[in-house]
Formats: C-alpha cells, sequence, structure tokens
C-alpha cells in the first residue's frame, strides 16, 4: 500500500525541484522529506527521484506516481465540494486568474455569469501561471485564465498534464517610453533600438524574454526596476526610470507622462488561454463549461 502522505511529499518536491524547499513548505525537516522520499522507493521497489548538484527531479516512476497524486487530491476536492453541495445547495466554483486579465477580462464575464448562475458561490483567486495550473491541475481550482509568453503552451496536447488548454487570444507586447525620449516620435521600433535602454519590467517571464534577447544581440539587459505589477511599470516609466514592454490588456491610458509604440514584427506577445481539468475524468462539470463558454464569447 502506497502512503498517501508520501505521496504529498513527492509531489511537493517535484513542485520545488529541491529538499530543502519542500521541507519548507511541508513544515518538516530537510531529513524527513528525504527519509519519506527512500521510504516511498522502498514500498515500490523503484527509484522515484534523482539527486544531482542541480536539484531533484523525476524519474519516470516518480512522474507516474505524482500524476497518480495529483488525480487523487482532484478527486477528493470534487467529493467534498458535492458534499458541500449536498449540505448547503449550493455550488462552489474557484477560478484562478493572473492580475491584468483579472482586471480587463474577467470581470464583464463574471458579472454576467454571477446574474445567470445565482446558485454559484464563486472564488477569484489572483495566481500567475506557474501557481495556477497546479491549481486546476490538484482540483483547487476549476478553471484558470492563463497565458504563456513567446515559449511552448502551459498544456500541451496529447500530454499527460491533466490539463485541457483553449486559447483565447494574442497579448501582444508593446514599447512604453516616457514623453520626450528621443525615440518617442516613432510609428513602430526594432526592439533591437531598446535593448541597451535602462528597463522597467512589468512581470519576471517579460524579463526573463528580455534577458534572452538581449543575448541573442550580444548585450546586456541592464534593469532599473523589476516589478510584478504592469501598471506600476507604466507609472515608473512615466517618472524616469525606464523604458518597459506593456502587454495590451494592460496599458493604462489614465498613466500620463508615457508613450506607447509598437514594435516591428516579430513582435513579442503573451498568449492568454483558459485551463480547465482535463474532461477524461468522465464527469460533466456544467458550470465550468458555462463560464469557459462566456470566456471565449467575451473575446472579439
Amino acid at each position: 500500500m502506497i502512503d498517501v502522505q508520501r505521496l504529498r511529499t513527492l509531489r511537493e518536491v517535484a513542485r520545488s525541484g529541491s529538499f530543502n524547499k519542500a521541507a519548507a513548505a511541508l513544515l518538516l525537516t530537510p531529513s524527513a522529506v528525504s527519509q519519506q522520499i527512500a521510504a516511498l522507493e522502498r514500498t515500490l521497489g523503484a527509484q522515484v527521484v534523482e539527486r544531482s548538484t542541480r536539484g531533484v527531479s523525476l524519474t519516470e516512476p516518480g512522474r507516474l506516481l505524482v500524476e497518480a497524486a495529483e488525480a487523487i487530491s482532484a478527486e477528493l476536492s470534487h467529493a467534498r465540494e458535492q458534499i458541500d453541495r449536498l449540505a448547503t445547495g449550493r455550488t462552489k466554483l474557484t477560478v484562478a486568474t493572473f492580475t491584468s486579465g483579472g482586471h480587463r477580462l474577467l470581470p464583464p464575464v463574471l458579472t454576467r455569469f454571477v446574474a445567470e448562475h445565482p446558485e454559484v458561490e464563486l472564488t477569484v483567486l489572483q495566481k500567475e501561471p506557474e501557481h495556477s495550473l497546479p491549481l486546476v491541475r490538484e482540483g483547487r481550482a476549476d478553471l484558470a485564465l492563463a497565458y504563456h509568453f513567446d515559449g511552448p503552451l502551459p498544456v500541451r496536447p496529447g500530454d499527460r498534464s491533466g490539463l485541457d488548454w483553449v486559447p483565447l487570444m494574442d497579448d501582444p507586447m508593446s514599447a512604453v517610453l516616457p514623453v520626450g525620449h528621443r525615440l518617442a516620435d516613432r510609428a513602430s521600433l526594432d526592439l533591437a533600438e531598446l535593448v541597451r535602454e535602462r528597463w522597467v519590467m512589468g512581470c519576471m517571464k517579460a524579463q526573463a524574454f528580455m534577458h534572452r534577447y538581449a543575448e541573442l544581440v550580444g548585450s546586456e539587459l541592464r534593469v532599473s526596476a523589476a516589478t510584478t505589477d504592469f501598471f506600476f511599470a507604466q507609472t515608473l516609466v512615466a517618472a524616469g526610470v525606464g523604458v518597459s514592454l506593456v502587454p495590451r490588456i494592460a496599458l493604462d491610458p489614465t498613466v500620463g507622462g508615457v508613450v506607447v509604440i509598437p514594435i516591428d514584427p516579430p513582435r513579442p506577445a503573451r498568449y492568454i488561454g483558459v485551463a480547465t481539468a482535463s474532461r477524461h475524468r468522465g464527469r460533466p462539470q456544467p458550470h465550468v463549461e458555462a463560464l469557459l463558454a462566456a470566456l471565449v464569447r467575451s473575446v472579439p
């Protein structure tokens, strides 16, 4: 019999990539985490993690176990929701969203959804994709409004992630410059023209993209400010701290003292979509489907 607590420990090790970080998240000592993983491996007769100087990674048996642990967690969450519904007569629906998506895309959809489904008890969580997708996979959120940034889909068709991905829209990035900048009168800009500027970054993924781009063109990215708030980034640009890249839905017309200039192709962009639990779990979720359909309809 596989111990559920050991599965939980393995899942946290997989998430964090480190025994020490997993121990901190689980309020255990690193030694206790190591002992639980070793006991799990003895029970299975197979190695579930590989240790190296770069951290801890899963073996194939380990990946299979983590998938099973997430499925079990999702089933337990669903059972708890069903029991709550029987006790209260209400259906709970949890939605996770990144900040600018929650600010611009979600409110009008939720306004209509709440009016049409008053029996639903709605919870909204502000989470970046690296946190929201695991919540959906584990059954702790029903739907995540998320994005990926000039890279592979966060959910690949045919993989064993336990998630489905429905694309909604492209969200192209524009340059945001302070009024009076030497390039502020341009109709468009090549990103290479800005790479040596001082930068204000509005999210960690945009910063990672610009670091990769700077390396590609043989430059070093100079970051004046790094935030997780595109609105704050735009106010810092207005103050003259640097220039920024901001996605279309995060542009705020109320911020004065800046100009917004399109980037010439190939233009960096975020790709926004919705993640839900895979339909192969075989259980109809009409409220999730209704909200998903409403989000798809809301995008021109």
